[in-house]
């Protein structure tokens, strides 16, 4: 049965799920989600990962899902989030853990196991590669990330995002699953605004800046119809890590942990203990 917790970091209450609070014996499985979800999008492979023996531990980002609303936006810089992440590690005693990442969550991903790759026993991100290998992409990802740019806007994107218009997220990302759900937690007072901040915090300091290259084996996953990414930066990251590198290519779009639970769930289980 999967816990909710908090814990405070930098003076803001995070929460995150916990498949087995307590639980010593089992090897650690941290699930970071992005853009404009919250943890409980992991649901099949927290349940898939925890039959398997593993002990899950998914966090909601600061400001999403059910963690604290941060008022300044450099409080959303990557290298923060990783930490919260780190000291969530650290709160429940946790030496090292495989660390699995979609979307935003990908690069946040990236972060806690470039600047503490002694935390990390493996990696496994889904859609983004590695931060330079994407900032460094070409002219083709800069057209599909156009939208990184807009979210710039402060006030007026942040009114447009919730609208039904063109500009509004039920339009940019309309390929959503679950994308009433995502609307009526992005209702609540601030939420919007708040979700939208990771964007605003590193667009400029995260892509166009080296960011460190991962020790631990990491396995990348994309998928062919993947609206926001293009392969090239995600097969470039081979590059950017000095581990083992395997890339798989997957039918299908953007939302791969939740369209396509089975084929993640097994992938996902395939590299972790091949990790070992």
């Amino acid at each position: 049965m999967t816990t909710r917790a908090f814990f405070e970091h930098r003076g803001f209450a995070i929460s995150y799920t916990d498949s087995s609070p307590g639980d010593k014996e089992r090897d650690v499985v941290l699930l970071l989600h992005g853009f404009p979800d919250e943890a409980m999008m992991w649901r099949p492979q927290i349940n898939a990962l925890h039959e398997a023996g593993y002990r899950v531990v998914a966090p909601d980002t600061l400001g999403c899902g059910h963690s604290e609303m941060a008022p300044s936006v450099r409080d959303y810089h990557a290298k923060r989030i990783a930490s919260d992440h780190i000291a969530l590690l650290d709160h429940l005693g946790i030496d090292k853990a495989h660390v699995v990442g979609h979307d935003w969550g990908a690069v946040i991903a990236w972060f806690v196991a470039g600047h503490w790759p002694k935390r990390v026993s493996s990696l496994a991100v889904m859609s983004v590669g590695h931060p330079t290998a994407y900032g460094r992409a070409g002219w083709s990802q800069k057209v599909k990330g156009w939208y990184t740019l807009f979210f710039q806007l402060g006030p007026l994107s942040d009114w447009l995002l919730r609208g039904r218009g063109r500009f509004s997220l039920r339009r940019i990302f309309g390929s959503h699953p679950n994308m009433e759900e995502v609307m009526q937690r992005l209702s609540i007072k601030g939420r919007m605004q708040a979700a939208v901040r990771i964007y605003r915090a590193n667009v400029v300091s995260v892509l166009l800046q080296k960011q460190p290259k991962p020790t631990a084996p990491t396995l990348g996953i994309f998928s062919e119809d993947d609206a926001f990414t293009t392969e090239e930066q995600m097969q470039d990251s081979a590059n950017w890590v000095t581990g083992a590198w395997r890339y798989e290519r997957l039918a299908g779009g953007h939302w791969t942990p939740i369209e396509q639970p089975d084929t993640v769930n097994r992938l996902l289980l395939e590299h972790i203990r091949s990790a070992k």
